[in-house]
């Protein structure tokens, strides 16, 4: 028999091995219909903030990865934590801003919830200092 934190662990896995090949129709497959999901920042980051549809998610990451030099990303995950359906991810993202040339580093935690298969939450908690000051956006 399958648990919750099993069912988890995979949907996590599948999201990271999609988010690593930054395939966003992939991601997006992996969303629940409606969803919680919370990026802070400013209206100066289009990428940041609020959505609630799975049909959000796939311009999301088309938006963001194209503010982001292209292989100058690094993203180091440190912890993978799964307990039923809540899933915490802890990393240190390292990114290069394209309009301003600024490299930057923040500590990271993405607090993700699995239902019925799919996620149905996404928090991410950054530095929103360091990647607003990064993008000359404060």
């Amino acid at each position: 028999m399958t648990t919750d934190t099993q069912i988890s662990r995979a949907v996590v896995e599948k999201f990271l091995e999609r988010l690593g090949r930054q395939d966003p129709d992939g991601i997006q497959e992996l969303f629940s219909e409606e969803i919680d999901w919370h990026v802070p920042g400013s209206g100066a980051l289009r990428w940041t903030g609020r959505r609630t549809r799975r049909e959000e998610v796939a311009p999301y990451f088309r938006t963001m990865w194209q503010h982001f030099a292209h292989g100058q990303s690094r993203v180091v995950l440190e912890r993978f934590i799964v307990d039923g359906g809540d899933v915490v991810l802890l990393a240190v993202f390292t990114h290069t801003a394209v309009p301003t040339g600024k490299r930057f580093t923040t500590p990271v935690a993405m607090h993700l919830a699995i239902k019925d298969g799919r996620i149905a939450r996404m928090h991410l908690y950054e530095d929103t200092l360091t990647v607003a000051k990064a993008f000359d956006a404060c």
